[in-house]
């Protein structure tokens, strides 16, 4: 062989072993590193309904936790550390709070309800379920025995040193089939009751944030949802692929919905597959202020 051969022969294997060396530190990037750095993304949302006595009132948006499947009780006890020290008024968790393949046990169960339970608001704590919490009977309990109220297709009014109040509304995982007008009934039900007045403020929790433009006359102001996951992998021109039903349109990040605004977080938890690459897990965090 050629000495010009055998150098362009080393040349190729040096390439070669680059190349694997990189997909190797990538793919333990993507599978030990990214998952566990927990991003907080802060939104300021300046409304002329918003009074004085909920100006500057902090909402803690937690999504797509999938507790179980890489996300661990040490995960969670470092997230509730995270989340206090914001000192947030309002937590809510838009679903999938356990990974369908979660081995679900008393044990873990009441981990889970005592990790939520040491989550601090100053007003309330809300969840409604996702897809994943679907198969566990156990997740009512779970929710309730960590200080949340369960909001699945209900509403729950809240105050703060005023008359003046808020709505917050939940709707399940459309993974049951039943239509959003229908889970949204008695929400609406309640809205219709007022001539005048009612609440300043409205805002949704939702898992799949694509079915909203199946609710015609949609009252909210501000809608959470999740899903998405964001991909996972945020390289360009690839996000499509990871797109789950549900969140195709409504994928990550804010959208306006006529007068509506629709935030849709990517997550904190891995769902499929063990893997994130440029897609940080992350919570959100809305200060509503009065314009």
């Amino acid at each position: 062989m050629s000495t010009k051969k055998k150098k362009k022969k080393w040349i190729f294997v040096k390439f070669l072993i680059s190349l694997i060396a990189l997909i190797g530190l990538i793919y333990l990037y993507g599978t030990y590193i990214e998952p566990k750095i927990i991003k907080v993304k802060e939104y300021k949302i300046s409304r002329a309904e918003i009074t004085d006595n909920f100006n500057g009132f902090k909402i803690v948006h937690l999504s797509d936790i999938h507790y179980g499947r890489v996300f661990e009780l040490t995960d969670l006890k470092k997230l509730v550390n995270k989340i206090n020290d914001i000192n947030p008024d309002v937590v809510v968790i838009t679903g999938d709070l356990i990974d369908r393949d979660t081995k679900m046990t008393k044990s873990t169960a009441n981990s889970i309800s005592e990790e939520l339970n040491n989550i601090s608001a100053t007003v309330g704590k809300y969840a409604i379920s996702g897809n994943h919490d679907l198969k566990f009977d156990e997740w009512e309990n779970i929710i309730s025995n960590g200080g949340f109220i369960n909001l699945n297709n209900s509403y729950d009014t809240v105050y703060k040193k005023g008359y003046n109040y808020l709505l917050i509304a939940g709707l399940s995982s459309f993974d049951d089939k039943e239509s959003i007008v229908n889970k949204n009934q008695k929400t609406q039900n309640y809205l219709n009751s007022f001539e005048k007045d009612g609440p300043i403020y409205k805002i949704l929790l939702m898992h799949e944030a694509d079915y909203i433009d199946e609710l015609e006359n949609n009252p909210y102001d501000l809608i959470l949802a999740g899903h998405s996951h964001g991909g996972q992998v945020g390289l360009p021109f690839i996000e499509d692929i990871f797109k789950p039903k549900g969140a195709t349109k409504y994928f990550k990040g804010h959208y306006s919905i006529g007068k509506s605004d629709l935030y849709v977080s990517t997550g904190i938890g891995l769902s499929n597959v063990n893997f994130r690459l440029f897609d940080y897990p992350s919570f959100n965090v809305y200060r509503l202020v009065k314009k």
